[in-house]
């Protein structure tokens, strides 16, 4: 067994591209081996920015030796198909064998091929694979002759590496030839090119030319150093594993280095200065022993600099202070204005074609916010909640959000502080995107936000169809679900969405799709959200089929009841009470089914008392009128677990009629009331849920 390496090493790979491009290898490889009949151990990949790297274990001397058996045409075919069958193989006449298979005799050909060592296939293979590499984008490099293009990479291509043990593996690809060296740091590992040992030997032989191969490793190295750069200095570091894994990608020797700005700065938001240390220059933030934002950072070196690194943090401290000027003259323009006066600029941003301006968002989430309010928090004034609405969107027309996307949304909670709001309703502005808020405020705005969105979408028959959903339509509605469920929040949705669409622009002339949202558009919409709920709800182990067995009843419009309904279903179904009477009801379901068809009605759960002959039947009738009346008042009541307790009472009456009770009996009105008792029974059980709808 022999273990197999290969580099690519070429100019400085992008680092988002990294990652997926170690995959792409190990895939390709693998596949490359699968297609030679080879085997192999493990296969590891690795990559920095200026290589590519696959160690495969335990790959054999050789493939095997095979043996293929054809069947070809029958012997006595003409000769131009017998000819055929002899080019497909490489074989001759004579080395065919003619076999009686009981339908005619018929040539076959079996086709030997002898092993080939294992260097050779790499040989062979190696070029193809490493050329038909996929990148995001590539480039082309060197003088390209009339008989071939130049070659393409990600970045130039300067080096391929590629040893099976101690052996070079020769071939040529994309006008390279492989051999056994490659070089270390760009500036630490010296001119001169490493040759490798061998597979075994290389991670070694790396790090002593100043490269930490492992990307987990580097990783690890950024992310202690930076700590124990922050608290040599009694700070903190914010963690951030984007951050990590950015830096691990930009470097082969990462120094994390501590440095300072200005603390005049920190009169700007915390967001923006953080955002721009991250984004602009992939530092660290740190906080001191209270949590707040420090004015320092850590920033990743390539290199151990002869000074400890005081060079290259002066350089990074200059850069930053001006990145953080910028930033403050941007926040400054926008504290020394309103929200409010932000709002006309939002008549000339368009939110979607068709469904009005940005201005006209705002004034339909504040009408819908006031609505929220009114129907979850009766204390709330609707006003406020309508005010924080209107204004949650003009931060769009700032200066700030201009320069930094991400900050939309916090940069108006931070104005409006600035102009002495209340908390709450700065939060409210500030938080409307997210999914998870809890304060009253925040909820009205962030439902109101996602209500118009889905309306206005749909209204257009604009709705997310197979993995398509360039709206985020499925995300909006998944974080209505989470507010509500999370805050046990009791509001009735069509209502919601009904309100939702009042406001929406008139169609287009000509145009059909979609509609104004009214009551068919709204039962849309609540079936859109329910599919979402039934995800949500896998991962809490709740069955989907239970979801769809409540709502499939309607009226249900109340996520929160509907899972509390669908939490005491499941339990039920859980009881050895609730396993049984459920397979009484299919079998009364079946039946039902089966003579419904037969009759072309439908039997009304209309039993006439007078026609109970047996005196199970008639113990069924009475528990179901007993039964109905108890499930109907715990239902009413919302007592969804007394409810599941008086249906388990019916399970023996169930039994004992099916154990003795013949339903197609040969007089024909006992026949038409024992199956009015059947649908008595499915009418009881559909009090609590469709049973027909849950599985096994």
């Amino acid at each position: 067994m022999a273990d197999f390496l290969l580099e690519l090493f070429s100019e400085e790979i992008p680092a988002r591209m990294q990652p997926a491009a170690a995959s792409q290898l190990a895939e390709r490889f693998r596949a490359l081996l699968d297609e030679a009949g080879l085997e192999t151990g493990t296969i590891e990949t690795h990559a920095t920015p200026r290589r590519l790297a696959l160690i495969a274990r335990g790959l054999p001397a050789a493939s095997e030796a095979t043996a293929e058996e054809r069947r070809g045409p029958r012997a006595d075919a003409p000769e131009k198909a017998i000819d055929g069958f002899l080019k497909s193989t490489g074989l001759s006449r004579d080395q065919l064998e003619e076999r009686d298979t009981g339908k005619g005799v018929f040539l076959f050909a079996v086709i030997r091929r002898e092993g080939r060592p294992t260097a050779d296939i790499l040989a062979e293979k190696l070029p193809g694979m490493i050329a038909g590499f996929q990148w995001p984008k590539s480039q082309r490099w060197g003088t390209a002759s009339q008989s071939t293009a130049s070659p393409r990479w990600v970045r130039p291509l300067r080096g391929i590496l590629a040893l099976l043990d101690a052996d070079v593996v020769p071939f040529e690809a994309l006008g390279l030839t492989s051999g056994r060296t490659t070089f270390g740091h760009r500036f630490m590992g010296g001119a001169d090119p490493i040759a490798i040992d061998s597979p075994s030997s290389y991670e070694a032989q790396l790090e002593a030319a100043f490269v930490v191969l492992s990307m987990e490793e580097r990783r690890a190295r950024i992310r202690e150093g930076a700590q124990a750069a922050a608290e040599a200095e009694g700070l903190v570091l914010r963690p951030d594993e984007g951050l990590e894994a950015e830096n691990a990608g930009l470097t082969e020797w990462p120094v994390p280095l501590l440095g300072r700005f200005d603390p005049a700065f920190l009169d700007v938001p915390p967001e923006i200065i953080q955002l721009t240390m991250r984004t602009n220059q992939k530092y660290f933030a740190v906080e001191d022993a209270g949590g707040a934002l420090a004015p320092a950072f850590v920033c990743v070196s390539n290199l151990v600099a002869p000074d400890g690194g005081r060079t290259i943090v002066a350089g990074n401290e200059r850069v930053l202070s001006a990145r953080l000027s910028d930033a403050r003259f941007f926040w400054e323009q926008d504290r020394a204005t309103s929200l409010a006066s932000l709002l006309p600029k939002l008549e000339d941003r368009l939110f979607f074609e068709g469904l009005g301006t940005l201005r006209s968002k705002a004034d339909r989430i504040a009408g819908l916010a006031a609505h929220v309010s009114r129907r979850l928090h009766p204390d709330l004034d609707p006003q406020l909640a309508g005010r924080a609405a209107e204004l949650a969107k003009a931060d769009l027309a700032s200066a700030t959000v201009n320069e930094f996307p991400e900050l939309q949304g916090i940069i108006g909670g931070h104005m409006a502080r600035a102009a002495g709001e209340p908390a709450d309703f700065c939060a409210a502005i500030s938080e409307h995107y997210s999914g998870a808020p809890t304060v009253p405020l925040s909820v009205c705005v962030s439902l109101a936000d996602r209500f118009d969105t889905l309306a206005a979408f749909f209204s257009r028959g604009m709705r997310p169809t197979g993995s398509k959903d360039p709206f985020a339509l499925r995300r909006a509605a998944l974080q209505i679900i989470q507010i509500l469920v999370r805050n046990g929040l009791r509001l009735p949705l069509i209502p919601a969405f009904e309100q939702a669409g009042q406001g929406l622009p008139d169609m287009p002339a000509g145009q059909q799709a979609g509609g104004v949202i009214g009551e068919s558009s709204s039962r849309e919409l609540l079936e859109f959200l329910i599919d979402r709920l039934k995800v949500q709800q896998r991962e809490a182990g709740v069955r989907h089929d239970l979801i769809d067995a409540v709502f499939a009843l309607g009226g249900e419009d109340d996520l929160v009841r509907l899972l509390a309904r669908v939490a005491a279903l499941q339990a039920f179904t859980e009881t050895d009470d609730g396993a049984n009477l459920l397979a009484g009801y299919k079998r009364a379901a079946n039946i039902l089914r089966i003579e419904e068809k037969k009759d072309g009605t439908r039997f009304a759960p209309a039993v006439d008392a007078g026609q109970l002959a047996d005196d199970a039947e008639r113990a069924l009738d009475a528990a179901l009128t007993h039964v109905a009346g108890a499930v109907e008042t715990a239902v009413a009541a919302e007592d969804f677990a007394a409810a599941m307790q008086a249906l388990a009472t019916l399970r023996p009456h169930v039994d004992r009629f099916f154990d003795t009770v013949t339903v197609n009996a040969e007089d024909s009105a006992l026949r038409a009331n024992r199956l009015s008792l059947l649908a008595k029974l499915r009418e009881t059980a559909h009090l609590v849920a469709d049973f027909s709808k849950i599985e096994g």
